[in-house]
């Protein structure tokens, strides 16, 4: 292309005084026209409410909930009662709501998942008591079959990760689901100091309850010196990608392993935000050195396009350890791809 007056003169009749909700590309025009009003604005990201990235805010009962017709329910679990170092996760849904300017378009996975499908933030579960693991346990899954049973695909933020095992056995009650894990641990030891349900062992427990299948299991940037605890996931047939070896082998290898070891089937994904270095993310629980990093993350999980998502979660932020917000600002971005991804989930899209 030449550039000259004669080009110069052209961007200027078109574009001088355009708006800007006058994109003149027709790609981009059809997301400008989900998101920018006609009178060439849009919602002012430190304005209004804060919601879960900045989606409507819809109240749904404790009892008889109406979800309408929802396909994702995005809901806070603010519970650390199983955290065995560092407490503080059960600020992390708040701390999420509060980050402004994620999306709302995906600009590599080309959608605006707000927009493209029908989401919510329908509040956070309800607890009987601030103090009782195993009762708080039983109210999250019964918020979740309220999800389920509705027919909408939930989407959770904790909360520490003991949250996943009561969310795993609605969502995989009827056919055990894969499951995509990128985290520091494995999350698969036994009980300690006289319970099994703390936030290493939800996935062994998820295996043994029935709900999860093993041997469609990924766990992706496993580190440090827990090794010694996570005998289950090789003795159940679970795949342990470390987080030395993902240099060596390529995230685009990561993500083709990923995409074998789930296949078609019903598939969850859970991130743990200690699966970053905590350079990047260090406002939480059980922080590892040698993680990965944030663009490594967001290359990951934008790879799984097309895989048959039925649920994923985002746990252990702790956002008081973080004065810079960056911990929840990466989690929250994540929540984002993973929501992006459900736009093309073949069991939500057709909902």
């Amino acid at each position: 292309m030449v550039w000259d007056k004669t080009r110069l003169e052209q961007l200027r009749a078109e574009f001088a005084d355009a708006n800007g909700g006058e994109i003149f590309d027709e790609k981009f025009r059809k997301v400008a026209e989900k998101i920018i009003s006609k009178k060439g604005t849009r919602l002012a990201p430190y304005a209004g409410i804060p919601t879960f990235l900045s989606a409507p805010y819809m109240q749904v009962a404790a009892d008889d909930p109406d979800f309408g017709n929802l396909q994702v329910a995005i809901t806070g679990i603010p519970m650390d009662l199983g955290v065995t170092n560092r407490p503080g996760s059960r600020f992390g849904p708040r701390a999420l709501r509060a980050i402004e300017r994620i999306g709302p378009y995906n600009h590599v996975l080309g959608t605006a998942p707000v927009f493209d499908l029908r989401v919510a933030d329908i509040g956070d579960v309800s607890f009987q008591s601030r103090y009782r693991l195993e009762l708080s346990h039983d109210d999250i899954e019964k918020r979740i079959a309220q999800i389920v049973d509705a027919g909408v695909a939930p989407l959770s933020v904790g909360g520490d990760h003991s949250i996943s095992h009561p969310i795993l056995k609605v969502v995989g009650r009827q056919q055990p689901v894969g499951l995509i894990h990128i985290d520091a641990h494995c999350d698969t030891s036994g009980a300690f100091d006289q319970t099994k349900f703390h936030h290493g062992g939800p996935f062994r427990n998820a295996v043994l309850d029935g709900v999860l299948d093993p041997t469609r299991t990924i766990q992706i940037g496993i580190r440090g010196s827990a090794e010694y605890l996570w005998e289950f996931s090789y003795a159940s047939g679970m795949t342990v990608i470390h987080a030395e070896d993902i240099s060596g082998m390529g995230i685009a290898a990561v993500i083709a392993k990923a995409k074998s070891i789930v296949g078609d089937g019903p598939t969850y994904l859970s991130f743990d935000v200690d699966s970053l270095d905590p350079s990047f993310a260090p406002g939480t629980g059980t922080p590892e050195v040698g993680g990965l990093t944030t663009r490594e993350v967001i290359e990951l999980i934008r790879g799984l396009k097309g895989i048959n998502l039925v649920g994923g979660d985002v746990v252990e932020v702790a956002p008081q350890y973080d004065a810079t917000t960056n911990t929840a600002h990466a989690a929250a971005q994540v929540l984002f791809e993973i929501l992006s991804l459900m736009v093309f989930s073949p069991s939500i899209g057709k909902r």
